[in-house]
């Protein structure tokens, strides 16, 4: 299993943050590995909902369906699966003053087949890819707000 998370501060306000965020479709605008990801449950956002999302990693290009199982105003989840891995993104969410946010994002990855040997590899992967979600986040967020 490969866990990784980060924790940052953005200037936008909390209910706004997870607004946002809880629409995993908009993944494509911050994780760097999402190439599309789009809803295919109808009406609105609520747990059950789930996600298409195509993903790419160096060069290895994959499709999971994501639910969203946790719907909290400061605390979400989202897990995701396919043949190969179960993976869990948890965002969590606390007021931190003046309009800002700090987010917690802690994803985790379970490989169903050859984890022993594959988590390893995958483990400097997702840290290199964890290192750039606090800044394609705020980035996203900040986007939205002008």
């Amino acid at each position: 299993m490969v866990n990784v998370s980060r924790t940052f501060t953005v200037d936008r306000p909390r209910d706004e943050v997870v607004t946002y965020l809880r629409d995993f479709a908009n993944a494509a605008e911050w994780d760097p590995g999402t190439v599309e990801c789009t809803q295919n449950t109808r009406g609105p956002i609520g747990l059950g909902t789930r996600w298409h999302n195509k993903s790419k990693l160096y060069g290895i290009s994959t499709e999971l369906t994501y639910e969203l199982t946790r719907d909290d105003p400061d605390h979400i989840v989202f897990t995701g699966s396919n043949k190969t891995a179960t993976t869990t993104d948890d965002l969590s969410f606390t007021d931190a003053g003046n309009g800002r946010t700090s987010i917690t994002y802690a994803a985790t990855v379970d490989f169903h087949r050859f984890g022993a040997i594959a988590e390893p590899i995958f483990g400097v992967i997702f840290n290199r890819l964890a290192d750039s979600v606090p800044k394609e986040m705020t980035k996203a967020l900040e986007r939205r707000s002008n």
